[in-house]
Formats: structure tokens, C-alpha cells, sequence
């Protein structure tokens, strides 16, 4: 794991978890634009424009500087390619941050992830000595509760019938890790 705080992007073994540019919102909305993210996700919306996705980007560098979140791009680190989002929100008042991630679907199960994931906790204790980081995901989405722990995250609770989501109630799912 390296961070380069020059550029702010992280490297990993197979990644390059970097800032997102206006010049990636062709290539997030076509990832975005799909169902089986969307279902998945507690705030995308579906359908996904490319409008979306640059009112979306325009807003990271600001947050980014002001250390309210932190959203990253998932790239290949040979050829740059896009695989996916990942987010760290950070509440300076608590000193907690939530994780939140997606990845295109033609890139699911390959590790990305959970490999970002892991960059994104170190990050969060190591540059940004953050407490204590908790991630949800809905009940329906098994796979994103083995990222959280994959991470080392353990299950605090569940709330029972807590989003409305396409006129069904979901079960959101809570894991947490204290910085030690």
C-alpha cells in the first residue's frame, strides 16, 4: 500500500485508487446504468446519465479538501481502466467514517472490491486517524458483507425493514472496526 499525497491516489497490488475527472463520467454512468448496481446501492439512482455522474464528480475535490469524504476512483493499475467507486465519509465531529463502494458488474468477483476496500481502510486509519469505521449493506447483498469481513469488520446489527427501495422493505446490515 502506497499513498501519494501529492496526487492523493493509493496504489495496491492490481490498483490505482485515484480522484475521479470529469473526462470518467462516460465510464461511470455506463457502469452506473445498470440495475443490478442500483438495487445494490443505498443512493444511486437508476436510470444513470452522464449528467449524473459529472454532477457526482463535481462535488469530490471540494469535500475532498474540506475532509467531509473522500470519493475514489477503482483503476486498473496496468492499463487504467475503471472498475469501480469507493468512498470514505468522514465525520470529524465522531471521528468515524463509513465505507461505501460499488463495482461495474463486469468486474464483480475478482477481488477489486475487497482490495480497494482494504486500501481505503488503511487510509482512513493511517493518513486519516480515523477511529472508528463502520459500512452497511442491505440483507438482499451477501457479497458486499463479505468485503466488510474480508476487512477484519465485524457485524454490529441489523435494522429490520429500514430502506424502502422499489416499493420493498430491506434489512441494512451494520459492520464496524475500531482503529487499534
Amino acid at each position: 500500500m502506497n499513498y501519494d499525497d501529492k496526487n492523493n491516489l493509493i496504489t495496491t497490488n492490481r490498483l490505482v485508487i485515484r480522484l475521479f475527472q470529469e473526462s470518467d463520467a462516460v465510464n461511470v454512468a455506463n457502469l452506473c446504468n445498470n440495475y443490478n448496481i442500483y438495487k445494490n446501492t443505498l443512493y444511486l439512482p437508476y436510470p444513470y446519465s452522464v449528467e449524473d455522474a459529472k454532477s457526482w464528480i463535481k462535488t469530490h475535490l471540494e469535500n475532498f479538501n474540506k475532509e467531509k469524504s473522500y470519493e475514489f476512483a477503482i483503476t486498473d493499475k496496468a492499463n487504467g481502466e475503471l472498475y469501480g467507486a469507493i468512498a470514505l465519509s468522514s465525520n470529524q465531529k465522531f471521528n468515524n467514517g463509513e465505507i461505501a463502494y460499488w463495482i461495474g458488474e463486469k468486474f464483480w468477483g475478482n477481488g477489486y472490491a475487497t482490495e480497494a476496500a482494504q486500501a481505503i481502510l488503511w487510509f482512513a486509519f493511517n493518513q486519516k486517524h480515523i477511529h472508528k469505521v463502520f459500512a452497511r449493506y442491505f440483507k438482499t447483498n451477501p457479497a458486499s458483507g463479505r468485503v466488510m469481513q474480508k476487512l477484519g469488520m465485524r457485524e454490529e446489527g441489523v435494522l429490520i425493514d429500514h430502506v424502502k427501495k422499489d416499493n420493498q422493505y430491506l434489512d441494512v446490515v451494520y459492520y464496524g472496526i475500531i482503529n487499534s
